[in-house]
């Protein structure tokens, strides 16, 4: 809450927003409608409808929001900016892969209340700490089910809101429940009534029967009986005692029990549901790798095709494609370049139709939006399909507009043995591409401006046909000139890339030729990797934009392997894992046996690298908490089982599922073990998985949560679901108790 305790709804930009507005929603140049906007009375969320008419209405919430942009920042207010003064316009950028919202006010003042607004309850709601979440929560459920608006809800109207919230319950306990809560006995509850009657309800056993085992008189936790839980059942070895003082002032909402150094029921559940109560370690969501290592030692987020939005044959090519994915931490995009029939060069997917747009605004985005996400170095992929003229004038573009960014000349003006770090790289773009000598040579005037197609990568096409003769294509100096580290070159084998490869030169390989190395030369693969950097992209015929798993590639060490980040699903699931940790930095480094040049780690044969050891993972699902409906059918409740998902190296591949549950979404209990063995813990990732039981058809998806196998914090832990983009469902989690330990 702010310091002065005010309402967010005393607010005067907020109270606009609450009165309503009617604002123009822009899709294109000729999709314009008018629609009306208003704030509802949670201060959460935001409805609208077309005009007055109809009942059809459309809702979302503010914690959808992620950003406002003011004026002309979107590329549909882009293309309107002659009919619509910027001072009139706004976006809102939506969390994940959902598109923005482009909308026009009638006055500068309203659209500033409106922008202003948006980002006071942004900010409220990124600021808020658990207890507040919670109530606010409870607080919207009522709302809602107030149907009448009287500020008060009879039973009936109760259990409406039960089957809203996805909890299947008999008449009769929640009439006791009911007629607890209903102190003044008028049949009917208030808003702190309701509080009361929704604590009764989600009062939680199982965390009850943990907290009984180390409370002496089952009614609170003293400083000590904490510190003896958090280093029993929590593994907080020595920081145990400390981390209780802090745990008891971070979430004990009674002050007279924090002044007594004590914990209570409330307090302890609020711990368990918390940053520090959750199944990942905090330490590795900062910074905590060692970054001044060669680029070649890190696994690098890598998009493929980054333009595209939709599909890769009549989807639309976007700038918002690369502002999504570089905010979701990506460092590696790419860009295929066309002649345009100007003189300008277009990004598009070459010989299909999905939409076109100009090389340079791509690269002014890049410039505005590289870095703020991450500071560590963001690598250009250039798919060069250009005449000499054209890639001249992209060459000035790359120097005009990214100017000191862009990395033309070795660091240190030596020939580099080894590729340089991440550290050293910081704020820096690199561009991968063709080029006709190499960095540490002084040209030669006498050098010929044609470079064989033998030495570049193999483009890529979307009609991947016979590949076509082997042709000299002519490369421009000036783009040549602009290729410091990254020189693609055509890979021929292992052993040539050993004896003759510079540490600068890199190879992309398709998926099915990238698996069939791993499978056929998986140790020559990751030797290669130790010192050079490879790029892997998806099969042409993938021309829905699915994607391959690119656990195996990071198997062997690839580092840049492409994936369509606008494509939701397990994939990116394991992209966005592997990638959570180390600040969502984009870089992650490698285990130590693969950044070693003469390493014997096969992932074929994990057993007979040094230092083996396999762990045992033993994994209680206990419980789940507030499960969203799938199914959005009046009466319809979720039958959820849980599924744990090992990925790793091939004897780590592994799937384990818990029974499901009927008809119970908001507090399920499995109370099941699922175990597993982990022979390359350093790359395996974990994936947790609700789903919707169905007998007749494929069970539906509720919610997962990925992470690396190195990250988890044993213990009781909390698993807060992501939806299927990625995105934050609070308060949907799972509760399991974690134990690792060493193979006997």
């Amino acid at each position: 809450m702010d310091p002065e305790g005010s309402r967010i709804e005393d607010d005067p930009d907020v109270k606009v927003m609450m009165a309503g507005s009617t604002l123009k929603k822009v899709k294109s140049r000729s999709w314009k409608k008018q629609r009306h906007f208003r704030l509802l009375e949670d201060a959460v969320t935001i409805w609208y409808k077309s005009r007055w008419a109809g009942k059809g209405h459309s809702t979302f919430s503010i914690s959808e929001v992620e950003a406002v942009r003011e004026g002309h920042q979107s590329e549909v207010l882009q293309s309107t900016a002659e009919e619509f003064p910027a001072e009139l316009c706004f976006t809102l950028v939506f969390h994940g892969r959902q598109g923005n919202l482009d909308l026009v006010a009638k006055t500068p003042e309203e659209a500033k209340a409106w922008i202003e607004g948006v980002r006071k309850l942004i900010h409220k709601a990124q600021t808020m700490d658990e207890k507040e979440r919670q109530d606010q929560w409870i607080r919207d459920w009522f709302q809602k089910a107030d149907k009448n608006k009287d500020g008060k809800m009879n039973f009936k109207e109760v259990q409406t809101l039960l089957k809203m919230m996805n909890v299947e319950m008999n008449e009769d306990h929640a009439l006791n429940l009911f007629t607890k809560a209903d102190k003044s006995e008028s049949g009917s509850l208030e808003i702190e009534q309701f509080v009361h009657f929704y604590k009764m309800l989600t009062q939680r056993d199982e965390v009850w029967k943990v907290f009984q085992d180390y409370s002496g008189d089952g009614e609170k936790l003293l400083l000590e009986e904490l510190e003896t839980f958090l280093s029993m059942e929590q593994h907080e070895g020595g920081q145990s005692y400390q981390l209780a003082k802090m745990l008891i002032d971070r979430y004990e909402p009674s002050e007279s029990a924090k002044k007594q150094r004590i914990m209570s029921l409330d307090g302890f559940q609020m711990y368990l549901c918390s940053q520090e109560g959750s199944i990942f370690k905090p330490k590795h969501l900062d910074l905590y790798q060692d970054m001044s290592q060669p680029l070649s030692h890190y696994f690098i987020s890598s998009s493929h095709n980054t333009y595209l939005l939709e599909d890769q044959l009549l989807g639309q090519s976007s700038l918002e494609a690369y502002i999504k994915a570089l905010k979701r931490g990506c460092r590696c995009v790419e860009v295929d370049c066309w002649d345009g029939s100007d003189g300008e060069p277009i990004v598009y997917h070459g010989h299909t139709f999905t939409s076109k747009i100009l090389f340079r605004d791509v690269i002014s985005t890049l410039k505005e939006y590289a870095f703020k996400a991450s500071d560590f170095p963001v690598i250009l992929s250039l798919e060069n399909h250009c005449g000499v003229e054209q890639q001249t004038v992209m060459a000035q573009h790359l120097s005009k507009i990214l100017g000191d960014t862009l990395l033309t000349t070795l660091l240190d003006g030596q020939v580099p043995q080894q590729l340089p770090s991440p550290q050293e790289l910081k704020g820096k773009i690199l561009l991968k591409a063709k080029k006709l000598n190499n960095p540490e040579d002084c040209l030669d005037e006498t050098q010929t401006d044609e470079v064989s197609d033998e030495e570049a990568e193999d483009a890529e096409s979307p009609t991947k046909g016979n590949p076509p003769a082997r042709k000299k294509s002519k490369l421009s100096r000036e783009l040549s000139d602009l290729v410091v580290y990254c020189k693609s070159v055509h890979f021929r084998d292992f052993e040539h890339a050993r004896s003759h490869a510079k540490c600068y030169e890199i190879s992309s390989f398709s998926e099915n030729k990238a698996q069939a190395r791993a499978k056929d030369e998986g140790t020559d693969f990751v030797r290669y990797n130790t010192r050079q950097l490879s790029r892997i992209y998806p099969d042409g015929l993938r021309t829905n934009s699915s994607n391959y798993n690119p656990q195996e590639m990071w198997n062997v060490g690839c580092q840049i392997v492409a994936l369509n980040f606008q494509t939701a699903g397990l994939e990116m699931d394991l992209n966005d894992g592997l990638f959570r940790q180390n600040g969502c930095c984009g870089y992650v480094l490698k285990p130590d046996f693969m950044r070693d040049g003469n390493t014997q780690f096969s992932p074929d044969k994990p057993e007979e690298r040094q230092g083996y050891k396999p762990l045992r993972l033993s994994i209680q699902v206990i419980s789940g908490q507030q499960l969203p409906k799938v199914n959005q059918k009046e009466g319809s409740i979720v039958d959820p089982l849980v599924r744990v998902q090992i990925f790793g190296v091939p004897g780590d591949q592994d799937m384990k599922e818990t029974p499901y549950i009927n008809n119970n979404g908001f507090n399920p209990v499995w109370d099941e073990t699922l175990n597993f063995v982990i022979h390359t813990p350093e790359l395996a990732l974990v994936r947790f998985e609700v789903e919707d039981h169905d007998r007749a058809s494929r069970n539906d998806f509720i919610g997962q949560f990925t992470l690396p196998f190195m990250c988890i914090q044993a213990g009781y832990r909390h698993i807060h679901l992501l939806s299927k983009d990625g995105i934050a469902i609070p308060p949907a989690s799972l509760f399991v108790n974690i134990s690792i330990s060493e193979l006997p």
